[in-house]
């Protein structure tokens, strides 16, 4: 469900992007001149260019709202910061996880696997 709902929001959106770039400018904007002679051009072309343009928004302004509930509706509750739950379960199979070097052992072990001397201070 959540899914289908998103599939049309994201339809909407490009369609509403689409309508508004392919609407003739008023003029006035940001000093840019509208122009004449666009290929929508006439007063029953720009009243019904924004109906769609209001009926595209109401739309994905419903869808919007829409999955919002329906992702409240699906949280499980749960918070990040537990932790605990998002672990996988620990395995009795598992090899245990190497002892970590104490104090002063952090040097690579050399070649004949023996720990390197650490270095002199003088």
């Amino acid at each position: 469900m959540e899914n289908v709902i998103l599939v049309i929001h994201l339809i909407l959106a490009l369609s509403l992007i689409g309508i508004v770039l392919m609407q003739r400018s008023e003029g006035g904007g940001l000093g840019i001149g509208g122009g004449g002679g666009g290929a929508m051009t006439g007063r029953q072309a720009a009243t019904a260019m924004t109906k769609l343009t209001w009926a595209l928004a109401v739309a994905f302004l419903v869808t919007s709202i829409t999955l919002t509930i329906v992702a409240a509706q699906n949280a499980s509750g749960t918070s990040v910061l537990d932790g605990d739950e998002l672990l996988p379960p620990a395995t009795e199979d598992a090899a245990p996880a190497p002892p970590a070097p104490a104090g002063d052992d952090l040097l690579p072990p050399s070649a004949d696997g023996a720990p390197a001397a650490p270095p002199r201070s003088e």
